[in-house]
């Protein structure tokens, strides 16, 4: 049987904005909330209090906070991906002295979760817990690679107009798959370039770890980067998987 293609629900696409929003700033205002979500005040209104009374936000005059309900969902015992893969990312930065970041799939978006960020002047500075499109950022081309085709034709024929660039991106995608490796030559912006690779548990892909800097700087270092990052992507899996 084929996977069926999961498509946004405007009512929980409001749900987990909320939710995610609060999260992002540790607490927001209604306006705030509606403004964020370009929705009426009066729709949110209802979806917060929902939240509020399920306990998966508490309100503290007048500002809304995560509520302890989301503890319930969470599975203490399982690895931490973001634990097993800071000694990676520390290991990155301090080599090439450029950013390094842990990625991860939140539905149809990249989030980066993890960052051990370059110490010098002009850098790449990952934004952490905001939704960013799988594609064409590095660590989402990793994601959307190891995705099954009907998927990830469906993202691209939902995100990318021209079905020349469409078959351009399939064609990409079926070589990182096969190579292990994404790179992102200044196609997010052009003074940024960046390669990714999966860490891989089970042949599953728990997240992706990416090194970004300055176009500049780092363009001719991509490839030593990639080289770099098969070695850290594998510590990073062992450590998940013991």
């Amino acid at each position: 049987m084929s996977e069926p293609v999961a498509k946004e629900h405007r009512t929980v696409s409001r749900v987990t904005g909320i939710l995610e929003r609060v999260a992002r700033q540790g607490g927001a205002r209604m306006h705030e909330l509606a403004q964020a979500l370009d929705a009426p005040k009066s729709s949110v209104f209802g979806l917060v209090k929902g939240l509020v009374s399920t306990g998966y936000l508490i309100e503290d005059r007048g500002v809304y906070r995560l509520g302890p309900a989301l503890g319930s969902l969470l599975a203490p015992s399982a690895p931490d991906v973001t634990e097993a893969a800071r000694p990676s990312l520390e290991a990155l930065r301090d080599e090439f002295g450029e950013t390094a970041m842990l990625g991860t799939a939140v539905g149809d978006s990249l989030i980066y979760v993890a960052a051990a960020e370059s110490q010098q002047l002009i850098r790449y500075s990952a934004p952490l817990r905001t939704r960013r499109p799988l594609y064409p950022p590095s660590a989402g081309k990793v994601i959307l690679a190891y995705r099954t085709a009907r998927r990830r034709d469906a993202y691209l024929d939902a995100t990318v107009e021209d079905e020349s660039r469409r078959a351009a991106a399939r064609a990409e995608l079926a070589e990182v798959r096969a190579q292990g490796v994404a790179f992102n030559r200044g196609e997010t912006l052009p003074d940024v370039s960046a390669a990714a690779r999966p860490i891989l548990v089970g042949g599953e892909v728990r997240a992706v770890i990416a090194v970004a800097g300055p176009t500049t700087r780092i363009l001719g270092q991509l490839p030593v980067i990639a080289e770099a990052l098969t070695s850290a992507t594998a510590a990073s899996a062992a450590r998940l998987a013991s």
